[in-house]
């Protein structure tokens, strides 16, 4: 809701005037949120909320410090294989997570294995009548073993710099977690025998984006260091509606109800056992009518492209942790997304400032 993209083909002049009139109320705004860039986002009533970012390019590095980014919680390492036309080999990962990791050190960095399949090309010839259900992400790699190892030495390789996890794309089995959790150990056998040094205790993740996944979320906590919610893939997953396909794509409603429940499931699941973080890292995370929810949910970890970080933060600094679990409790109960999103737009005209809901209420937009 908060960054939309509109074309508008041969403005009149009252459009012009209209998008001039909000260019400046948002270069406005954005002043204001300088001033805040090193304030850590705290409730006003003490509950702590990280805002970590999401990552494309290693020049991106510097947009995480421009915007205070605590860290980076998705590192998309197809984007190599894409600006190359294939596979890096070990020396020019090991170079790009490095490269990252020392940028941003001693900060905490995510970096995910090759999610490729889906949406995403395959290096390969094959035809899929439906590809987000097919090859790809950890199903993929588990399938080209010596290009998983590569990828996992390089991480491992960077990791000796102490601030990088690993994360684990499309997993939808504990059977896939321990097969990449037993390569990480074959791969540090070996480093150790290469006297190549690395960090031993890297942390490892899986994304949670398979309804699978999601119901076993317990289990995966039990097993791993942290997750990362992918709300994208999980909503079209949970609602069987391809966000990609316009016949439907009004269908796709990140404040259905069951994706509010399932993800209250995952969250209080995965963080009761030993306190496992979880984080999210699909779009909604980026939604700011979605903030209090995701903090009322329990949800401690957002995240998102850089540039929306201090809008999340200016958020965060004007609600009441109490306030949003009452949200979040109310929104449980709800029965349809018409009834949250009123719920929702009720919690922002009662708590939000004006100037915020003003400027990215999308749903008075006179053009849209």
């Amino acid at each position: 809701m908060v960054f939309n993209g509109l074309v508008v083909i041969n403005p009149d002049k009252e459009q012009i005037e209209y998008y001039s009139e909000k260019i400046e109320q948002l270069n406005s705004y954005n002043a204001e949120l300088i001033s805040i860039k090193d304030t850590p986002a705290v409730t006003t009533d003490g509950k702590k909320i990280e805002l970590i970012g999401n990552l494309d390019l290693v020049e991106e590095t510097d947009f995480m410090i421009k915007y205070g980014a605590e860290g980076i919680g998705l590192i998309r390492t197809e984007q190599l294989f894409i600006e190359s036309n294939g596979f890096p080999d070990e020396n020019e990962q090991v170079k790009e997570y490095t490269a990252i990791a020392d940028k941003l050190n001693p900060k905490n960095i995510v970096i995910r294995l090759f999610d490729i399949g889906g949406d995403k090309v395959l290096p390969v010839d094959v035809k899929e009548q439906n590809p987000f259900l097919g090859w790809r992400g950890i199903r993929f790699l588990l399938d080209n073993i010596q290009l998983l190892k590569t990828q996992l030495r390089s991480i491992l390789i960077a990791s000796q710099i102490g601030n990088i996890s690993l994360l684990i794309p499309m997993v939808s089995s504990l059977t896939e977690v321990r097969k990449v959790k037993s390569l990480v150990e074959e791969t540090k056998v070996e480093l150790r025998k290469e006297k190549i040094p690395f960090d031993n205790n890297i942390k490892i993740g899986a994304m949670i984006e398979i309804p699978s996944a999601a119901v076993m979320a317990e289990l995966f906590a039990k097993e791993l260091d942290f997750l990362s919610i992918g709300t994208n893939d999980l909503i079209q997953f949970l609602l069987a509606v391809d966000r990609g396909n316009d016949i439907v794509s009004s269908l796709y409603q990140e404040f259905h109800p069951a994706v509010v429940k399932t993800l209250k499931y995952i969250i209080s699941n995965s963080q009761s056992i030993n306190n496992t973080k979880v984080s999210l890292c699909g779009e909604m995370a980026a939604d700011i009518f979605a903030t209090p929810l995701l903090i009322g949910l329990g949800l401690k970890s957002f995240s998102v492209s850089p540039s929306v970080i201090p809008y999340l933060k200016q958020i965060i600094l004007n609600i009441s942790f109490k306030k949003a679990e009452e949200l979040a409790d109310k929104c449980l109960q709800l029965k349809t997304e018409e009834e949250i999103n009123r719920e929702l737009k009720e919690f922002y005209n009662n708590n939000i400032s004006v100037n915020i809901t003003k400027i990215f209420e999308d749903k008075n937009e006179k053009y849209d």
